[in-house]
């Protein structure tokens, strides 16, 4: 059949009496009414930086429920010297909040080492990413808003803990595109549906086309987890072409009648995007051809870390194909998150001994590649733990200082950025805010955080951040 010959022009009307049900453009009509944020046309299109980038991709590691910092990266002395005496505590969280009691201190449960020439200081927890430190930027006084999880992680991921942003992922893919235009230019991999859920990655006001394309769900395993409806047995190849060249010819017959429609255009590129996915994106997830050595680099085939190994090994290969923003989540769909850790303490071993071995793996192979130096690498939570125990004998949610470390991108490694007091229970030199983060991600990409505006749904102008300025000991 000649498509050409059949297909004529037709309105928005006619196209909802005449498609199937009609879904075919309602979904066009929902997607375009996603886009009319939009200034110009969406693209996923690669777009030159405002400035010469020092990295053209990040990878984050997204440790989920809050990794304690004292059982970890940020060595107290004091704390130890200290343990089990009580301290004045003011709480921060729903309930406690402003109360002030006595708490005890809690030592850290785990042994530290130094490692490396820069000497930094790292807990048993996590032997292998020691031999890393001096590939790595530690930042030993983050601090941020929202005391409970979702808040905090919405924050984390969008910079706003209640209002509808786009995420960081967004910005980055709106601001640059990206380099395959076979595959998204954002992708989270076995997000979690709670705790800000999809709105961790979504394009809020931004064109749908920038929204986060997740892989898998959290608590799948990562070997189950692959693009959905990329691929369709009912179908040959042959009927597959057919039908994607008719709903091409549909669509390509609307926009003529609507040469200067940006939105309607947004939305036929992603369709031809999707399309471009099918063909290309399975293989991206196809491990079969990684040797035994670099699978054995990650950890895969063992136990505790086959299945976040997977998931790293996963974002290198995301990387390599020119994915502009990978997200790779540790986290669950429990009450309490997966380092959330308010009672039981020792549950923080087995978090830390199935992702160490698959981000040191990940490092280790961007950095043998010659990727790392283009690639951000940002590990970290939504928040630390308290240095003070609970009647569980446990440590609770602390927005007041954390931990996170930073990688590869261009930056100067092998530092330290701050440091909390003698006890890791607030900032005691150079604070920084989880905005100075974005604002060095994006600046480390090569464009303006404090410069770059695009209206909301209520013609509202935002920034990709407010206010906060690139760590000028990164940039």
């Amino acid at each position: 059949m000649n498509y050409n010959s059949s297909v004529q022009p037709v309105s928005r009307r006619e196209m909802f009496r005449t498609s199937a049900c009609g879904f075919g453009s309602l979904a066009l009509a929902g997607l375009c009414q996603q886009a009319q944020a939009s200034t110009g046309p969406a693209t996923l299109l690669q777009r030159q930086p405002m400035f010469a980038p020092r990295a053209k991709r990040v990878i984050f590691l997204f440790m989920a429920g809050g990794p304690s910092h004292v059982d970890s990266y940020d060595y107290k002395p004091e704390l130890i010297r200290n343990h089990d005496k009580d301290y004045d505590f003011t709480g921060v969280r729903f309930g406690t909040f402003g109360k002030k009691s006595k708490r005890k201190l809690m030592k850290p449960l785990w042994d530290f080492r130094q490692y490396g020439q820069c000497g930094q200081h790292v807990s048993e927890l996590f032997p292998y990413t020691a031999q890393m430190v001096d590939d790595l930027c530690f930042i030993k006084s983050m601090h941020t808003e929202g005391v409970a999880h979702g808040p905090s992680t919405l924050f984390m991921h969008t910079g706003a803990t209640n209002l509808i942003r786009p995420s960081v992922g967004s910005w980055v893919t709106y601001g640059l595109g990206t380099e395959n235009q076979n595959l998204p230019g954002f992708v989270t991999l076995q997000p979690s549906g709670s705790k800000g859920g999809p709105r961790n990655h979504s394009n809020a006001f931004l064109p749908a086309i920038y929204q986060g394309t997740s892989i898998g769900k959290a608590g799948q395993p990562a070997g189950e987890a692959t693009l959905r409806n990329a691929v369709n047995p009912s179908l040959s190849h042959a009927e597959k072409v057919r039908n994607f060249e008719l709903l091409q010819e549909i669509n390509r017959a609307q926009l003529s009648g609507k040469p200067q429609d940006d939105q309607l255009e947004a939305v036929v590129q992603s369709f031809e995007l999707a399309w471009r996915m099918q063909m290309n994106a399975p293989g991206v997830f196809d491990l079969s051809g990684e040797s035994t050595a670099t699978k054995e680099l990650y950890g895969i085939g063992e136990k505790p870390t086959d299945n976040f190994g997977k998931q790293c090994i996963m974002a290198r290969r995301m990387a390599e194909s020119g994915v502009r923003y990978i997200q790779v989540n540790y986290a669950d769909e429990s009450t309490n998150p997966r380092w959330d850790q308010h009672s039981n303490m020792p549950k923080h071993m087995d978090h830390a001994r199935a992702t160490d071995k698959p981000v040191a793996g990940l490092l280790a192979d961007l950095k043998n590649r010659g990727l790392l130096e283009e690639t951000l690498v940002w590990w970290g939570g939504e928040f630390g733990r308290t240095p003070r125990i609970n009647k569980n004998a446990g440590r609770d949610h602390w927005p007041n200082v954390s931990c996170a470390f930073m990688a590869g991108g261009g930056m100067r490694h092998g530092q330290v950025i701050g440091a909390s007091d003698k006890h890791a229970a607030e900032p005691a030199e150079r604070p920084v805010h989880m905005g100075e983060v974005h604002a060095t991600l994006y600046n480390n990409l090569g464009f303006n955080a404090n410069e770059t505006t695009l209206n909301d749904l209520s013609g509202r102008p935002r920034y990709l951040v407010e206010g906060w300025q690139p760590m000028k000991e990164l940039v």
